[in-house]
């Protein structure tokens, strides 16, 4: 397994940058500083996350999120 982290991933099955092995191994997200812990996608490159608005879910079921611009680090987290 590679400690390299893609430029983008999403924790929704459905989408195309949804990565189980990755996200099984545990991804962390800090946001302009900050650790995120309700980060849905993350896209570095852009400087982008999503994040989920609540409990609010669309008709459909999934959770409304928001887009939310800064600087994305992702990072593997240690288990202890």
């Amino acid at each position: 397994m590679t400690d390299t982290l893609p430029d983008r991933l999403s924790t929704n099955p459905k989408s195309p940058h949804y990565d189980e092995a990755l996200l099984q191994r545990g991804i962390g997200i800090r946001f302009d500083g900050q650790e995120k812990t309700n980060v849905e996608e993350y896209c570095v490159s852009e400087g982008w996350i999503r994040v989920a608005v609540g409990k609010t879910v669309d008709r459909k079921g999934n959770p409304l999120t928001i887009k939310l611009k800064g600087t994305v680090e992702p990072f593997f987290e240690t288990k202890s």
